[in-house]
């Protein structure tokens, strides 16, 4: 009989399970399986690789191989990361755990009976992919990092040089680039201590979970865990396999992450937009109009937002997925509710780094920045806080009369530094109020720039605290870099003594020895 076009014909897949009897069909494997197989091929085999070391070394410890039998194991595996492996609908059901299982048995110089006895698909699957989110986990902070830092070069270069701040987008107070940008700094340290929370709160190694309910041997999987470079097992089986809250738990941490670059970002465009021109990039980050020639058009900063929103898309699908879902294991929640979780990750990494590049090669107008900042009164809560403090005016009084000399100022077509004591005058007898000096508070209120150099609270925009806080940051910086350098350098710690344990001495630590 002839196979139908969807159907392929049966092959090897009666040694695979007593329960299925044909392949997969051409649909399923063209569709599904093959594509998923490339990806795991692409991405996951070292650490399916990884986990199958462990799984050696679990089986000799136990004394179900021999010595000699778990180097073989490993040398094998360790030709699979090299030699690769292909998804066949016959041999392997298009699935990389059968793949590679198959592949370790066809080079054996003979059969191990008791390799992968009380061995389930689920736990290593779920091992493996947290071991891969765990890797990405490690390098979107080392772009995350780096990107803070830029920030924080650029705000020590920057802290004495005005800029017009903004409250509800119109001009409000005087700030500098150094403690805009310091925000910016401090944001990104902040994210990565949560990130560094998240990395240990889900560095638990599901293996030894089995498909839903543990295993019926004795395996150590403490000692497993500690090798994978994870601080603790899964404490619940089911857990293990079920869950992928940590998948959730990342996405999360990046869609927060995504909505904070977008409002930076925002503000740099702002800057950059011809009303302002405030900033400049250089030509190689630059675009151009095809019709107007003119124009220099910064369509960088634009993609750096369009990207960020993506960040929050994939936390949605990710939660989407896995959302109203059976609590055990399925490739719902395993396989595609995962799906994006490498694309979230690029996108993560490709914008940090287009946003270090644009924080690295920023270049201020000075001219135009200052001269927006003389022509606002930006003073008038000096103004008011000076008439209090040395006039004894009450607050509310002060407020109101500082408002009253600002519209009178332009009424006259005064700019801020042309001070008039007589419309202050004018302004507080309105009130009933004499004032003794009307001079002083407007002096210092209308100075250029005055009022930045008035503040005295630590985390101010006066360049003193600015430099204080950034001087901080310094230490944070180095405290985080050593944090996250601790966290790699424990999981490639774990991963070489894998190898060293299997008397491989290749310095090919499981498949992904420079991985991490």
């Amino acid at each position: 009989m002839t196979p139908s076009p969807d159907r392929s014909p049966v092959g090897e897949v009666g040694r695979l399970t007593g329960r299925i009897r044909s392949t997969p069909s051409r649909l399923l494997h063209e569709e599904v399986l093959e594509p998923q197989f490339r990806y795991e091929a692409a991405h996951l085999l070292p650490w399916y690789i990884t986990v199958e070391k462990v799984f050696a070394l679990e089986y000799r410890r136990m004394g179900l191989i021999t010595g000699p039998q778990a180097a073989e194991i490993g040398r094998l595996l360790h030709g699979a990361a090299q030699d690769g492996i292909t998804a066949d609908p016959q041999a392997n059901m298009s699935d990389i755990a059968f793949a590679l299982e198959q592949h370790v048995e066809r080079g054996l110089s003979e059969p191990v009976t008791s390799w992968h006895v009380d061995r389930s698909r689920n736990d290593m699957q779920s091992t493996a992919q947290l071991l891969f989110g765990r890797q990405l986990l490690l390098e979107g902070a080392e772009s995350i990092l780096a990107f803070g830092q830029a920030a924080h070069r650029l705000a020590t270069l920057t802290t004495d040089l005005p800029m017009v701040g903004q409250t509800h987008l119109q001009a409000a107070q005087t700030i500098t680039p150094g403690y805009y940008f310091a925000a910016v700094s401090q944001q990104m340290a902040h994210t990565l201590r949560r990130l560094l929370t998240t990395h240990d709160g889900i560095n638990l190694s599901p293996l030894g979970s089995g498909a839903m309910t543990g295993q019926e041997l004795a395996w150590d999987r403490d000692a497993m865990a500690a090798l994978l470079g994870c601080r603790a097992p899964q404490p619940h089986a089911l857990t293990g396999v079920a869950s992928r809250a940590w998948v959730l738990e990342i996405a999360a941490e990046l869609s927060l992450l995504g909505s904070a670059l977008s409002r930076f970002i925002s503000d740099v465009m702002t800057w950059g937009s011809g009303p302002y021109g405030f900033i400049t990039l250089p030509d190689e980050l630059s675009g151009i109009s095809s019709a107007m020639p003119q124009k220099k058009n910064y369509p960088i900063l634009e993609r750096i937002r369009g990207k960020s929103a993506h960040l929050s898309a994939y936390y949605l699908d990710m939660l989407l997925g896995q959302r109203a879902t059976p609590f055990t294991n399925m490739v719902e929640v395993s396989k595609e509710a995962g799906a994006n979780l490498l694309p979230m990750f690029t996108t993560l990494n490709t914008t940090m780094r287009l946003f270090t590049a644009v924080v690295e090669n920023l270049s201020f107008d000075e001219h135009r920045m200052r001269a927006a900042v003389d022509q606002e009164f930006l003073g008038g809560f000096t103004l008011a806080n000076q008439l209090t403090l040395h006039e004894s005016v009450p607050w509310r009084t002060a407020q109101v009369i500082a408002g009253r000399y600002i519209l009178a100022a332009h009424a006259a077509g005064l700019p801020p530094h042309r001070i008039s004591p007589d419309l202050l005058r004018t302004a507080a007898a309105e009130h009933g109020i004499t004032l003794a000096d009307h001079e002083t508070p407007l002096a210092t209120a209308f100075k250029s720039a005055g009022e930045l150099y008035e503040k005295k609270s630590a985390g101010s925009a006066h360049p003193d605290r600015v430099r204080e806080l950034l001087e901080e940051q310094s230490a944070q910086y180095r405290e985080l870099h050593t944090e996250w350098s601790a966290r790699r350098d424990g999981i490639q710690a774990g991963l070489d003594r894998i190898d060293s344990l299997l008397g491989l001495n290749d310095g090919v630590s499981g498949g992904q020895g420079t991985a991490v």
